[in-house]
Formats: C-alpha cells, structure tokens, sequence
C-alpha cells in the first residue's frame, strides 16, 4: 500500500490546561502547545475546492482546545494518547496523524526550553478469519461481525462469503462455516487479540481440546504488513498458506494482499494449495476451521 503524503499541519497551537504529575501543576495549570500532522487523501479537495472534501483544520484546533482544557491527565502520554484517539474517531478523513504535546513550564530544575511527547496513531487494516461449529454457526458469525462492526475502534469494510467445510485435526465434530472480513481498526494487535477473545468467551467459546468443536472461532491472519512473534500472538497465521478455508475466503476480499513471510499473493497461496490437492477435490471438501 503506497504511503500518502497529503498532510495537514498545525504548529504551536497554544492551549492553557491542567495536565501534570504535581498538585500544582493540575491546580494552577499551564501553557502548552500542540503540534498535529494530519494524513489523509487531500487530491479531491484540491481540485475540487470543496471543504466537504478535506477535514475542516479550524474545527480540529477546536477539538484539541476542547479536550485538553476539559481534561486532566499526570502523563503528557496520556494526554497525547487520548488526544489522538479522539481526533481520529472524530474525523474521518484523517487516516493517521502524528501529534506533539509540548510543555514548556516543565518542572525540572535544569536549563531546558521545554520538554514534549509526540505520537504517531491511525487506522490500521486487519484480516479476520472465523469460523463455528456448534450450534446456530452463521448465527455465531453474524452476532461477531456485528459486534465487530459497532465497535468504536473497529470499521468493517468488507466480509467473505460463508463456506461449509471438514474438521480438521482428526477430532470427530460437526462440520464448520467458514469466512473472513476486513476491518480498520484503532487496535494494535494484542489489543485486537483481547477484543476477540472476549467476543469469543462471549459466544461460549471454551479452550478445551486443540482443534476440537467451538461455538466461535476468530483469528488474526494479516495485521497491515507486521510480523509478530510474541507468547500470545503470531502474525501472520502461521498455518494459513496451508489451509485452504483460510485462503479461500481470503481470496474474495483480499485476493492482492501480499504475505510479508512468503512474499507471494493470497491468489498465487491459494492456486498453490490447490495444485496439492488430489484430482477432483474442492476448497469445499478439502478444508477445514482455524
């Protein structure tokens, strides 16, 4: 996905607010100011001449103004974090912005002009596989995707058709629906990770036998480009290049989306996969749930 460029930038937006670890720095209060670089797609706007089009930056002052003075925080962090949360949910047209909190008055006995914390948050796209097979399955999917889509943090921009599929793993159970979605999302992927296991323990889902029956499945494939490698978490799926209920439903919304590992397409993933499979067998007969 090539980087945008587009930018909107505000520089030394002076705001007088309460913000800071000491009794009185959140009693007196004191000047900070605020530096935002607001990336978004500002092409049409442009050529257009139409506000509509961009983001209004004078009722994004106000916003900052707004927030930091209706607010109390001991962090610059926190502040900043916040801050950029609100931003980004409050304007849509911003995809990501990169934002600075300076303080001046800092209370460090030292010669120094001023201390500040900057951040850099935006909307990042995410692949959702899941699948079930206990019960009212597309019911189990339908009721996640839909508490996916009305999440604050969480947009959902296209879901994969439903496909029946074959256990896997050789524990005997009822067959699964399968399918896939692509969001935006606020999240990072631990965070993400969390969300879903909680919609999940929210379905009923319960961790008992490795590759058994469960009410509801939902496992990150791809988080942006990112490889991750941690207790918790591994991205990309690390079995998905095999499995073709993954990639096939990948490949309806997703088909140009490249493995950061492999280095190939989900398409060129999944007509390897298929190439494997013996005469006559079918994404259909031959997959399985996550």
């Amino acid at each position: 996905m090539q980087e945008n460029k587009d930018r909107i930038c505000i520089r030394e937006l002076e705001v007088y607010a309460h913000h800071g670890v000491f009794a009185e720095e959140t009693r007196l209060g004191q000047k900070f100011f605020v530096n935002a670089d607001l990336s978004m797609q500002l092409r049409k706007a442009g050529t257009e001449d139409d506000l509509s089009l961009s983001t209004d930056y004078g009722q994004v002052c106000q916003t900052i103004y707004h927030f930091l003075t209706e607010h109390t925080y001991r962090l610059l962090e926190a502040a900043a974090e916040h801050l950029a949360e609100r931003l980004l949910l409050d304007f849509p047209g911003i995809r990501e912005l990169t934002l600075e909190i300076r303080k001046p008055a800092a209370p460090i006995p030292l010669p120094v002009s001023s201390v500040s914390v900057s951040i850099a948050r935006g909307w990042k796209r995410a692949v959702i596989a899941c699948g079930s097979n206990m019960g009212e399955k597309e019911r189990y999917l339908q009721e996640a995707i839909d508490k996916i889509a009305g999440d604050i943090k969480c947009r959902l921009l296209c879901s994969a058709d439903q496909i029946v599929t074959k256990p896997y793993g050789g524990v005997e159970q009822d067959e699964f629906v399968n399918g896939a979605f692509l969001i935006e999302t606020l999240y990072e992927p631990e965070e993400l990770l969390t969300f879903l296991n909680r919609l999940e323990a929210e379905a009923g889902r319960e961790r008992v036998i490795r590759w058994g029956p469960r009410t509801l499945d939902l496992d990150i494939i791809f988080y942006e480009n990112r490889v991750v490698r941690s207790a918790r978490l591994t991205i990309p799926h690390p079995d998905m290049q095999n499995r073709i209920f993954v990639l096939a439903p990948l490949a309806q919304i997703v088909p140009e989306w490249v493995h950061p590992l492999y280095q190939k397409t989900v398409t060129q993933l999944l007509e390897g996969l298929q190439e494997k499979e013996m005469p006559g067998e079918t994404a259909k007969g031959s997959s399985a749930a996550v």
